[in-house]
């Protein structure tokens, strides 16, 4: 796994205002159908990946649990952030090759 490729790609979503972090938001837009892709923290409860995992099963999105909530926060430009959704399907499947 590239962890720094898959940072600079949340980065480039978040630029392009293509991406979504924070429990709710991501869980909205994997409902939506619009997340191409998932990343969860390492550090996130069990809870937490637990039911993102089975929405993300169940609407057929790429989910990865990988980076710390640090690392997943600086690449959005906030501060701490648990999980994210990439909605470009271009950066989201350059960032799963990475991840792979």
């Amino acid at each position: 796994m590239q962890k720094a490729k898959v940072l600079s790609y949340i980065g480039l979503a978040t630029r392009a205002r293509k991406s979504v972090s924070g429990e709710f938001s991501v869980e909205n837009s994997v409902r939506k159908g619009k997340a191409k892709l998932v990343v969860v923290s390492e550090e996130a409860s069990e809870n937490t990946k637990k039911k993102i995992r089975s929405l993300c099963e169940y609407y057929k999105v790429p989910l990865y649990v990988a980076c710390s909530s640090a690392e997943l926060g600086s690449a959005c430009g906030k501060e701490f952030r648990m999980s994210v959704a990439v909605e470009d399907e271009g950066l989201a499947a350059a960032a799963i090759r990475a991840l792979e």
